[in-house]
């Protein structure tokens, strides 16, 4: 088994439970003590429960930081199913983009800590190569209401979809590393980013 894998999936509603109080214990010793008073001893303590415990499930305080990546991902990816499900380009753009904002200002001790230990070399293996978001952005810039550039050529839509993602990204990021914590105002600057660069008439070949 991979140091970085989960030991057992939890069935029981009990053992749901205590992995939920393992991972919510994980992201308030990060976000309190930082990397450098992350261990698996402090995040047993916070959760109430033995070391013992915790590694029925968590082999090594990297699977935990996994499993916490994880889930954070996975709160964001339900979010941006809804977000696809609105009507129009515009709705579900700035849908996503408030969703960015606010995965990285809502907890951004959090979310900054997390995204440094995303960027190790055996985490971004496990992880895959985030390209859902890119998906994700190219399936809104096919939705109605999008510059019909965009609509009727494959090739100019997936390079768009990579400015954008790229665009949010790093706004989010800089953001984080800054410290900022305004998350309508990150947004309102991300979104004049998004729409500002796709209400720029296409370059003719």
């Amino acid at each position: 088994m991979s140091a970085l894998q989960i030991r057992k999936a939890p069935r029981q509603r009990r053992a749901v439970h205590t992995v939920d109080a393992l991972l919510e214990a994980a992201a308030l010793v990060l976000e309190a003590d930082g990397l450098e008073g992350f261990n698996t001893n402090a995040v047993a303590r916070r959760a109430g429960a033995s070391v013992g415990s915790l590694y029925q499930y968590f082999p090594s305080k990297d699977a935990l930081t996994l499993a916490l990546v994880l889930r954070e991902k996975r709160k964001f990816h339900e979010a941006l199913v809804a977000a696809q499900a609105l009507p129009t380009c515009r709705e579900a753009l700035a849908s996503l983009v408030d969703l960015s904002a606010r995965q990285q200002l809502t907890r951004p001790n959090l979310a900054r800590l997390l995204d440094q230990e995303e960027a190790r070399p055996e985490f971004r293996a496990a992880l895959g190569d985030g390209s859902n978001f890119r998906l994700v952005l190219s399936a809104m810039l096919a939705m109605p209401g999008a510059p019909a550039h965009l609509c009727e050529d494959q090739p100019r839509r997936g390079r768009a979809a990579d400015d954008l993602a790229a665009m949010i990204r790093g706004m989010t990021d800089a953001a984080g590393e800054r410290g900022e914590r305004d998350v309508d105002d990150l947004a309102y600057r991300i979104g004049a980013a998004v729409f500002g660069y796709l209400a720029v008439p296409p370059r003719q070949m």
